[in-house]
């Protein structure tokens, strides 16, 4: 009877364990898909066709089209191959790579000299990679192979293990590393880069199922004398412990996985359900996280295409990763926007067109390119009698493309627009091979149009911190990223995560706590200490009202008087009385035409030169009186100023376009929409996490020496009573 053991490591891969075993049981199997009609193995089986005898150029064809993945190529396309085949590549070292004599009048196909040898020599559908032999020396003993850049990156004389063994290197040499036995010496491990094929659409359809049926039990009402959260998360983990091959720790490890996300998020994130949640890292900056568990190949074509979408909005390249469960997209300080407009960023009709331009930088193309051009023989694997190294295949292989699609490796700055695709049959193929095989471009269509209709249920979330689901996302592997910066340089390092598995605490998880708030908006008013000091309040919020400059300090009518006696401020007579200097006269008379001001004051010419617009003023104003208040809503900015909603609501849109400011229901009672400075919001965030982070910090040194005594004391001597030493341990305890 074969047996199978899964090793999970993570709680994610745990949940995708357990899928995989009721699929099983359920008799459910993975879809296999044939790739259809690949260009650039048509090219190789042409020319050992070719090689091997001559041909007429309709009966090539219709021996193409025998075989069942090339049922519907058409004419069109063989035609293009074999143009490729019989003209090669023009490059600036010449034509090369043309192995096909084509007698177009008579229509016959003839080999090339050498076409046979590369034919032989070169063929097959595996793509190479770039591993190192590893040799043992004396003897040239093929041990095994390492990756190329774990043996670039290793020098004589290390030991690393590899099999059951460990080996000091002796020498480095273009695709050979040579040892010899280190009898046993302590050894490092060396590690590989790969990609494995991500989780099929039928896997994660049962992730989804399970993830559905976990949220159902949460959500069922507690049975007579059960109260709280922990008797459902119990429940959970009953449930759970009944799936076959699922122990007991693991139930429970879920079971309070699913709960504490429950608590964080409202609901479980599934296919029908998606949820975006965005928080401030330690940084200052903003992670933004879509829970998807649709599979890794859809989640990168969705990432690359929003990357590409903030690219172009926000001129800002974004750092995303992307894993079978969700994305993350690293937002800097100039990111502001409603969360619910992401789900909306993308339209089903256009994101095959914004993708393709996205994938043209991202590191999947040129390694395609490469894999493609060497199965079509452009790119020989073996030359002279030995194989080509890969980092000079590496080189080749760019060399080509520049030959064939200059603009992919031209210099942005000297292309207008969308970088035109060729109509090349190579690079076609690379293309279909990124979007479908790579990614899953008509999963992503499908999606986009459910979003669209209304089928798919999409939720927001600002947390203060991220959610139990988004801790995988946010310590993902290299192979999840979409971009080309380094682990260390990863914005997502910045991501505290240390409080969010906790399940005690899990329940205002998405709550800022309201001491926060408030004391980060008596922090943010400007205080004065002397009529300058004064003169600055003025100048960044715009206007003061007579009781704003009371509470500035005790002197502020005195110093309000000195400023007016020396034409720096004065009182406009706006539909509210406001203080304002004169070098914001300008900006207030055109948010306020006709009012006039006393005493009158005369604006520095530096301030009179450009004539204010009166949407620009407003925004100004708005943003002074914003960047001091915290949380405010649009209603109470109304309210203010004596201005117009409309007026108000375009000042905070403009100000949210500059990512000034976000928008969000940020205290706990809040029912209207709220609008705050991010610098400010950033505030709030990290001191509610700090207060979070104060609730398990451990005691002092002192604290618990007092603890220790204490019960040291309740033991010691027959004297003492049981019930006193209860008392004086309970008494220690209650001062830690």
């Amino acid at each position: 009877m074969p047996k199978g053991r899964l090793f999970p490591l993570s709680r994610d891969e745990l949940v995708e364990s357990l899928a995989i075993l009721r699929s099983v049981r359920e008799r459910k199997l993975d879809e296999l898909e044939i790739p259809q009609k690949p260009l650039d193995l048509l090219a190789q089986q042409m020319v050992a066709c070719v090689a091997c005898q001559e041909w007429d150029e309709q009966a090539l064809y219709e021996l193409m089209r025998a075989a069942y993945p090339y049922r519907d190529l058409s004419r069109e396309e063989f035609d293009d191959v074999l143009q490729m085949l019989a003209e090669g590549f023009s490059t600036r070292r010449g034509r090369r790579a043309a192995l096909v004599h084509h007698d177009a009048v008579n229509h016959r196909l003839r080999a090339r000299r050498g076409t046979a040898l590369t034919a032989l020599t070169s063929g097959g559908a595996i793509p190479d990679n770039a591993d190192y032999r590893v040799l043992l020396e004396p003897g040239e003993t093929l041990v095994g192979t390492v990756n190329e850049d774990f043996a670039i990156e290793s020098m004589a004389g290390e030991i690393f293990q590899l099999g059951n063994a460990s080996w000091r290197i002796l020498q480095i040499n273009s695709g050979t590393v040579r040892v010899e036995d280190a009898r046993g010496q302590p050894p490092t491990i060396p590690f590989w880069l790969g990609e494995a094929p991500g989780r099929t659409p039928e896997l994660s359809r049962a992730v989804s199922s399970l993830r559905l049926e976990i949220e159902k039990k949460l959500m069922e009402p507690p049975e007579p004398g059960e109260s709280g959260s922990g008797e459902a998360e119990r429940r959970v983990a009953n449930w759970l412990k009944g799936e076959p091959g699922l122990s007991e720790a693991g139930a429970r490890q879920l079971a309070e996985y699913f709960a504490s996300a429950y608590r964080a998020l409202g609901v479980v994130p599934t296919q029908d359900k998606l949820v975006l949640e965005r928080f401030f890292d330690e940084s200052g900056g903003m992670q933004l996280v879509i829970h998807s568990p649709f599979g890794i190949r859809l989640n990168r074509a969705w990432g690359l295409a929003l990357r590409k979408r903030f690219c172009r909005s926000f001129n800002f390249e974004l750092q995303a990763a992307a894993t079978d469960e969700a994305i993350v997209l690293s937002l800097g300080t100039q990111h502001s926007f409603p969360l619910q407009d992401v789900f909306a960023y993308l339209s089903s009709k256009t994101v095959r067109e914004l993708l393709v331009q996205a994938l043209l930088d991202a590191p999947m193309f040129a390694i395609r390119w490469r894999w493609n051009a060497s199965r079509a023989l452009a790119l020989p694997r073996q030359r002279g009698g030995h194989k080509v190294p890969a980092p000079l295949q590496r080189m080749e292989s760019e060399n080509l493309l520049a030959a064939v699609f200059p603009d992919q490796l031209a210099c942005l700055e000297n292309i207008a627009g969308d970088r035109v695709v060729p109509h090349h049959p190579l690079v076609q193929q690379t293309i279909e091979d990124c979007l479908t095989e790579a990614m899953d471009i008509n999963g992503l269509i499908q999606l986009l149009q459910r979003i669209e209709s209304g089928a798919i249920q999409c939720l927001g979330l600002d947390l203060p911190e991220p959610s139990p689901l988004a801790h995988e996302i946010l310590n993902a592997k290299p192979y999840a990223f979409l971009d080309n910066a380094p682990l260390e340089e990863r914005r997502t390092q910045a991501v505290y995560t240390r409080r969010a598995g906790d399940p005690s605490t899990g329940g205002d998880l998405g709550m800022l706590d309201l001491a926060a708030i408030n004391k980060v908006c008596q922090e943010a008013l400007p205080r004065a200490t002397n009529p300058d000091e004064l003169h600055e309040a003025l100048l960044l919020l715009g206007g003061l009202t007579e009781e704003e400059a009371r509470n500035l300090a005790g002197s502020s009518v005195e110093w309000l008087d000195s400023l007016s006696a020396e034409m720096r401020a004065g009182r406009l007579a706006a539909p509210r009385i406001f203080w304002v200097a004169a070098e914001r006269l300008s900006m207030m008379q055109a948010v306020y035409p006709g009012c006039g001001v006393a005493p009158r004051l005369i604006a520095p010419s530096s301030e009179r030169a450009p004539r204010w617009e009166r949407a620009d003023a407003v925004r100004e104003l708005v943003r002074g009186r914003i960047e001091v208040t915290g949380p405010i809503t649009a209603e109470a900015l109304k309210d203010f100023f004596r201005l117009t909603l409309s007026d108000i609501q375009g000042a905070l849109l403009a100000l949210e376009g500059e990512g000034f400011v976000l928008r969000g229901k940020f205290r706990p009672d809040a029912v209207e929409t709220e609008w705050c400075d991010r610098r400010l919001l950033a505030r709030i965030h990290r001191l509610t996490i700090n207060k979070l982070r104060a609730e398990i910090e451990p005691v002092s040194i002192a604290v618990f020496s007092a603890f220790l005594a204490g019960l040291a004391k309740s033991g010691y001597g027959t004297s003492h009573r049981w019930s006193r030493g209860c008392r004086s341990c309970a008494g220690a305890a209650g001062r830690v």
